[in-house]
């Protein structure tokens, strides 16, 4: 099917507000994977790393640390598993190396680069619920199946989103730091090995936020803040998105502007990507929770927190937004992987807080 048409408005900021009257969603095209070919991680996983690169004619899934379906601070593990696609399991790999005496990490960040997965950070949880933030970085490669240690990350974050730019540069945006929530926007560079820092990030900051990036944009929206007005402190969803632009001659400056929220409700732990509809490049964001809440899925207002099934599609060259649907709602992710042509999302909880080791096709239908 093909787009017949769009009604947009002119919201604040002079951003196009736009919503399809007639569309079909075409992604990039390519071979059709069907559900038996996608066999399920070997354990339910949430929270966890999933990243994917093509070397040599074939095409590397690796599942990076996580939490396992007892939703405990014991199901915090450091294991990792691969995938080729075409071969019919999964097999298990060294696991994330760690310097710290507890080894699993949640809310570790990560890209696929110059054919290697790049790991960031993350915290470990104790049996008595305290959480230490990591700035521990590795580098693995999907052919070989080894790490490499990177310098640590001058300022330890969990929670933050990573973005890769000209195939040379990561950007480590926001985040949690131990004590509370930072500003920074944290630059690796692969070429040098060499930490810096980039322009920082103007909003207020938050963990558990999602970004993402196409050419020298990038997206960063929601996550969750801290009100220190009250006593003990309170974590609150915050309902924000800005759009920064990358020098193209000093990649350490980003021109930052607000964006109007697409629907003025914060979603926590969603995951964003780069999608193609239609010929036109988006960013979606896909998935998470409205409410706040702590590993194991349960609030901060000790409610437990259901997950969204919402997609939010921005439109770079446009300035404009659009609203989507997904068939099945997932939180409590970090990335997502484009497989074939088809947005997919690996692991997560799905209603219930229920752990999961399946894999989520999330097929962008836009909203009439």
């Amino acid at each position: 099917m093909l787009q017949k048409y769009i009604s947009c408005k002119i919201g604040q900021q002079g951003l196009l507000l736009c919503r399809a009257l007639t569309m079909g969603l075409v992604l990039s095209p390519s071979l059709s994977l069907v559900a038996a070919e996608l066999p399920p991680l070997p354990e339910p996983v949430s929270n966890q790393v999933v990243l994917s690169t093509s070397v040599g004619g074939k095409t590397y899934v690796s599942s990076f640390m996580g939490l396992g379906g007892g939703k405990s601070a014991k199901d915090v593990h450091n294991r990792a598993w691969q995938w080729t696609l075409g071969d019919p399991v999964w097999q298990a790999v060294s696991p994330v190396p760690s310097r710290a005496r507890l080894t699993g990490r949640l809310a570790a960040s990560g890209v696929a680069m110059q054919n290697h997965f790049f790991l960031f950070g993350g915290y470990t949880v104790a049996a008595n619920g305290e959480e230490t933030t990591s700035a521990e970085s590795y580098r693995y490669s999907p052919v070989t199946r080894t790490y490499n240690k990177l310098p640590d990350m001058p300022v330890a974050v969990d929670d933050a989103v990573a973005l890769s730019y000209q195939n040379r540069y990561i950007y480590l945006a926001s985040g949690w730091s131990q004590d509370g929530n930072v500003n920074l926007m944290q630059r690796f560079d692969n070429f040098t090995q060499k930490w810096s820092q980039a322009t920082p990030f103007p909003g207020t900051p938050t963990f558990g936020l999602a970004g993402a990036i196409t050419g020298s944009v990038l997206v960063l929206c929601d996550g969750v803040a801290i009100n220190y007005q009250q006593q003990p402190r309170q974590y609150q969803s915050l309902a924000q998105c800005w759009r920064g632009d990358i020098d193209a001659k000093d990649p350490a400056k980003i021109s930052w502007q607000p964006l109007p929220h697409p629907t003025g409700t914060a979603r926590y732990r969603m995951a964003a990507a780069e999608v193609t509809i239609n010929g036109s490049t988006y960013l979606a964001f896909v998935g998470g929770s409205e409410a706040a809440y702590n590993f194991n899925g349960v609030g901060y207002n000790g409610q437990p927190a259901e997950p969204s099934s919402a997609v939010w599609l921005f439109n770079p060259a446009s300035n404009s937004w659009l609203l989507a649907q997904t068939a099945v709602g997932v939180m409590d992710l970090r990335t997502l992987l484009t497989l074939d042509g088809e947005l997919y999302s690996l692991g997560g909880m799905l209603s219930g807080q229920q752990v999961t080791n399946q894999w989520t096709r999330h097929q962008i239908k836009l909203l009439p």
